[in-house]
């Protein structure tokens, strides 16, 4: 199994790279010592396994586990910390190691791969969610515990997603393709390349160039269907 290294030391890199040397199994693929290089060499190694310390410069730990996009592979956080234990496990942690790593600890923590189905396998699609779930959004400072029913656009931002509710427009570190596979499509749906709509929140529609339609949202906004789009969107409410 191939495996990342998150950590902003470089000695304690150096030494989890020891003890990793006595499993064959697993394959230290890479290192990173902060979330931005954890990002790319997620993306670049698509590894099964990351070794992520908690406390980085800039976004910690947990912050990165946020940025991802699903399917993420298995994490077993190392740290210095204690206090941070069982924020770790209710983000799905495999294990949770104090430093220095004790050899038998993280012995342990690599046998519970065998638990979870192992590394390298078919990742589960996450479950679509309901207009009645609530979901936790963070952007900066503030923070957010909002219906997804509330939620009345969505707008891409590179890889970035802009959400509108309320009054507010946090932005957060999901692409919008990444959104996609988590809302049910009876309650939202693609409009464009660059925007998602939620169903519940149109207030009327009218005509548009070349066969498409124009829909205006409650709250004033406006978005604009291509004549493809315009035709799935007929056909899904049977209009």
């Amino acid at each position: 199994m191939k495996a990342l290294i998150i950590d902003d030391e470089r000695l304690a890199r150096n030494e989890l790279r020891r003890l990793l040397a006595k499993h064959p199994e697993v394959e230290v693929a890479g290192e990173a010592a902060n979330a931005d290089e954890a990002r790319a060499g997620v993306a670049r190694l698509q590894p099964d396994l990351r070794f992520l310390d908690v406390q980085m410069p800039g976004d910690d730990g947990f912050a990165l586990l946020e940025s991802l996009e699903p399917p993420l592979p298995h994490v077993i956080f190392t740290t210095a910390y204690d206090e941070f234990a069982v924020k770790a496990f209710d983000v799905n942690a495999l294990d949770y190691l104090l430093k220095p790593v004790d050899p038998a600890r993280l012995a342990a923590g690599l046998q519970k791969l065998k638990g979870w189905g192992g590394a390298g396998g078919p990742a589960e699609r996450p479950a679509r969610l309901a207009p009645e779930d609530k979901v936790f959004v963070r952007d900066g400072e503030r923070c957010w515990f909002v219906p997804l029913k509330a939620i009345r656009l969505m707008e891409s931002e590179g890889n970035y997603t802009r959400l509108h509710f309320d009054e507010v427009q946090p932005q957060l570190f999901r692409s919008l393709n990444a959104m996609e596979e988590r809302l049910d499509p009876r309650s939202f749906f693609r409009a464009n390349r660059r925007q998602i709509i939620n169903l519940a929140w149109i207030d009327r529609l009218e005509p548009w160039f070349s066969g498409g339609l124009l829909v205006y949202l409650k709250g004033g906004a406006k978005v604009e269907l291509s004549r493809r789009q315009a035709q799935v969107f007929r056909e899904r409410l049977s209009l």
